[in-house]
């Protein structure tokens, strides 16, 4: 007998692929879709694939993943952004390991590698490849992490591995895509600064250098062509951009706590 399965996704806007998205988990029990105030044809799409649509304010990417999940029927969840779509090989190895109960007893979490779209291509190498995401879980072995941004999942066990591909298409050209980077790596920096985190010149310098060095020499990224290049650069560029905007903070820090500094002392005199 196979176990039930609901697929969760959140979303807001997400019209122009959910549907490719939605088509490709058509086998699940279930389909939660988590919207955030859309006001494009999100939710009329999702309902149209008999989705339960859950409208909840926005609260992080890892906690409203976590909220989604928690609002599914069925333990076993394979959780998906509205950008994503399960190959055929992935969507059949998913269905194969539902219908064996010694695998799901004894393994309570499944990763698979997730192909990216960039440019036009979708990358088999380098940073875009095969950035592997766990993604398929037992809610009661594992759980999303609390984090606003790079979220990921905790698993209390062992993991395994599937075959299959998970295909990412947002379909965003450079202008949006760096945009979106611009955001994460604001997210990124208050991140660090809020766990203490101090970078200098060093990391602003060689960060990068080795984010190049790893991604497009080590893992071949120059394989990937004219994407892989751009779409490496661009990753050592936010690695640049992260601890810039971590030394503001400390810079705009220090300079808040001088500042009381100066007026107690005022007070103080007075």
């Amino acid at each position: 007998m196979s176990a039930p399965i609901s697929v969760v996704l959140i979303t807001k806007n997400a019209a122009a692929l959910l549907e490719k998205c939605l088509q490709s988990c058509a086998f699940a029990d279930e389909i939660v879709v988590v919207d955030s105030g859309s006001s494009d044809e999100t939710v009329a799409i999702a309902s149209a694939y008999k989705a339960r649509v859950i409208h909840q304010e926005w609260l992080g990417f890892g906690p409203q993943k976590q909220f989604a999940v928690s609002q599914a029927s069925h333990d076993w969840v394979l959780c998906l952004d509205a950008d994503e779509w399960l190959s055929e090989k992935l969507r059949n190895e998913i269905k194969a390991l539902l219908n064996n109960p010694q695998q799901l007893s004894t393994i309570g979490a499944w990763r698979f590698a997730r192909s990216n779209k960039f440019m036009g291509r979708f990358l088999k190498f380098g940073e875009g490849y095969p950035d592997y995401s766990l993604r398929l879980f037992d809610r009661r072995r594992a759980r999303w992490s609390d984090d606003l941004v790079h979220e990921y999942v905790h698993s209390q066990g062992e993991v395994g591995t599937l075959r299959g591909d998970l295909m990412h298409e947002s379909g965003e050209d450079i202008a949006l895509y760096l945009s979106k980077q611009n955001r994460y790596t604001t997210l990124q920096a208050e991140n660090l600064y809020q766990r203490g985190k101090k970078a200098g010149s060093a990391k602003l310098l060689f960060s990068p250098l080795l984010r190049f060095v790893k991604f497009y020499l080590l893992r071949q990224g120059f394989r990937d062509g004219l994407p892989g290049l751009v779409h490496i650069s661009i990753g050592c560029f936010n690695s640049y951009i992260k601890y810039a905007k971590l030394i503001e903070l400390h810079r705009h820090a220090d300079s808040q706590h001088a500042l009381a500094i100066a007026v107690d002392n005022h007070r103080q005199a007075e």
